[in-house]
Parts: structure tokens; sequence; C-alpha cells
């Protein structure tokens, strides 16, 4: 069932959608950032934690790569983006909370990839649907109100693991529940404001546009791999700094670098929309993330350890909402911008295919500083990378 074309979404739509894509980011970042390595830490024992949190990330990077793609083509084909999000929505709830019950690796891989296939199954039809309707001069702000979706996803992770709020299995059930309250008002209120207005044939992308695009997932991926160790393994840097470190104060910490870091992304959005330089914000927060970066390298306090994550966090999670709204902006293909998006998409879950082994190889050998040295040379690159769009974006 195709939904009517409308003109451009008004700022009651945009946001709906922007709480809708903080459930998104409530949908799993309390479970991957905190919920799953606690879980895992008490099933698995110290030796072999590492080990089996690498595993459980590589096959859900898989599923969500594939399955980002899949469902965002088919809400290309159907052009209902609306209903492949509210079952997406509803069947990742269910099985977040069915995985809970999962007791080997084995059954734990498998709850893994079925869950990620369901949460994209949301996610990537709701990438798109931002495209359809929000037009180029509204895309500063829309990235600026993304970035409040990992603070809030941070400050869920804070709330269910709040010491004798929830057993771990409930911790899962309101997950689930908060993820329900975010993406439903979008799905109610939301069809009245909105609808895919695709073109009906997808047109070739100049060579030029190519190479821009083929730079910004690249920029992506090196920002976005260093965000994925943080997000995976800042818990067990944090406890080998300070063995008194636990899962709440853990989360604590990062709720608050990522809720920091949303006025700073709001504010630089309004700015790119009014100077129409959207790539020098990128560029200047890559370069500030890959100080972060070298900070926490030479940390050998908690203290210290937590200004230089406090900077990374700031810098990338500004960065990270900026680039998703510009990157709506230069995809060529509005009658496949589903399918173009989950190819994007896979500098989000690629990293997690990346850096399970980086951190195996580098941590026994280098320990972590080794391996934050590394991650900021990968920074780094992004920002010569983006320094070089700006005179084409």
């Amino acid at each position: 069932m195709a939904e009517p074309q409308r003109g451009p979404a008004p700022r009651r739509f945009i946001l709906l959608y922007a709480l809708a894509w903080a459930g998104g980011s409530i949908a799993y970042t309390p479970f991957l950032s905190i919920l799953l390595p606690v879980r895992v830490a008490g099933m698995a024992g110290s030796e072999a934690q590492v080990t089996w949190l690498a595993y459980l990330a590589f096959t859900g990077a898989i599923a969500a790569s594939l399955g980002n793609i899949l469902f965002g083509y088919l809400s290309d084909i159907t052009r209902f983006r609306r209903g492949w999000v509210g079952l997406g929505m509803i069947l990742s709830g269910g099985l977040l909370v069915l995985g809970g019950a999962a007791r080997t690796l084995p059954e734990m891989i498998a709850a893994i990839a079925a869950w990620q296939l369901a949460l994209n199954m949301m996610l990537a039809p709701l990438a798109a649907w931002a495209g359809d309707r929000v037009d180029d001069s509204h895309k500063g702000l829309l990235g600026g109100l993304l970035a409040f979706a990992p603070g809030m996803g941070a400050l869920s992770g804070t709330l269910v693991t709040m010491p004798g709020l929830a057993s771990p299995a409930m911790r899962l059930v309101l997950v689930a529940l908060i993820v329900a309250l975010c993406v439903a008002p979008v799905l109610l209120f939301g069809a009245a404001a909105q609808s895919p207005s695709v073109s009906a044939e997808p047109a070739a992308a100049p060579a030029g546009r190519r190479a821009l695009l083929m730079r910004m997932w690249l920029a992506r991926l090196a920002v976005q791999i260093a965000e994925a160790a943080m997000f995976a393994y800042l818990y067990f840097w944090f406890r080998s700094l300070d063995p008194e470190m636990d899962d709440n104060h853990t989360t604590r910490i990062f709720s608050a670098v990522l809720v920091l870091s949303a006025p700073a992304a709001l504010l630089a959005g309004r700015w790119i929309d009014r100077s129409g330089r959207p790539m020098a914000p990128l560029v200047l927060c890559a370069a500030l993330s890959a100080a972060g970066l070298l900070s926490m390298a030479a940390a050998t306090t908690l203290p210290v350890a937590i200004a230089g994550y406090a900077l990374f966090g700031l810098a990338s999670g500004v960065f990270l909402a900026l680039h998703a709204a510009q990157t709506l902006r230069v995809l060529p293909q509005p009658a496949r911008r589903g399918r173009d998006l989950g190819l994007f998409n896979l500098t989000n879950t690629v990293p997690s295919l990346i850096m399970p082994w980086l951190t195996v190889l580098m941590v026994p050998l280098f320990g972590y500083a080794g391996l934050f040295v590394l991650l900021a040379g990968l920074a780094a690159a992004a920002a010569v990378l983006l320094a070089a769009t700006r005179s084409e974006a």
C-alpha cells in the first residue's frame, strides 16, 4: 500500500520523528552497552568475557547489516515505511524479552541474530522516512535533534540499572516498553503530516557525487570504529583502572556525555542551516575525537580517563548526528533511499565486525592505550577525508 504524496514535513513531524529516533537508540543502547556485557561477565567469567562479547558483536553486526539493507529496500518497494516501523518495533521488543532466557553462548548468538533482524526492520524504514519528508533547509535542525537520541538511550540504561529497581529479566521488559512509548507517537500521529514523496525512477549519481559519498562513508566508518570500541568495552576499561566501578556508575558517565553532546549538536545543526557549510563542524568534531582518544591513551587514573572520554564522547556524538542528517542530503536516488541508507548503515555495523577482533589482537599486546592510539589515527583520518569534501558538499 503506497502512502499519498505530500509536501515537506512540518516541525511537528520532525519532533515526533526525533522522539521515535530516540526510541530506536533506546532499543539497543542499554542492552548492548551495559546489560549484555554485565550478563556475559556473569556467565562467561573474566577470562572468556571478551571472547564471548566478540562472538556476539560479530553475529549481531552481520544480522544488522543484512536486515538494514533488506528492510530498507522492502520499504522502498512497498512505499509504506510506517507499517514496517510498527512491525519491527513489536517484534524487536518481544525478541529482546524472550532472548533473556538464553543460557549458553549458542543460544545467545541465535537470540542476538533474531533480535537484530527485527530491530533493523524498525530502524531501516525509520531512517529513510526522514529523507522522504525533511527538506535540505531543515536537515541541520534534524541532525541536531537526532543528537538527543544517544543521550536518551544512555539515560534509559541508567534508569533500568538503578539498584533495586528491576531484576535482570525485568530490565529487558522496561527497555521494550520505553521504546514503544517513544516510537508509537509518530506511528499514530505523524501519518497526517508525512508520507514518502519519492521519484518514480531512480537517477544515476554523477561521478563527483559518488566520490563525495565514498569519502563521507569512509569518514563515518573511521569514527564509528572508535565509537563501537567505547560502546562495547567502556565498562571493562573503566574497571581495569578502578575495580570499584560498577555498571550503574559507568552508565551515568556514558549518559552524561551523550546528553551534553545533544545541545552542542543542535547549535551546530542550526549553524549549518544558516551558513550552508555542512562539513566544517564535521571536520572539527573528528579532530576533537582524535584528541580525546589520545588523552584516553595517556590516562593512568580514573579522573583523567573520564575527562578524555568526555572529550571523545562529546565530539563523536555531535559528529555522528550531524553526519547522519547530511547523508540524507547527498544521497542521489530518492526512490531507493531505504536501500542506499542500508548500504550507508554498513558504517554502523561493519565496525562491530572489525572492532571485536581488533580489540582481541590489540589489548593483550599493547593494552587499551595502544588501542586508543590506533583509534585516534582513524578519527584524524576522518577529519582529513571530510576536509577534502568541503568544496563539493
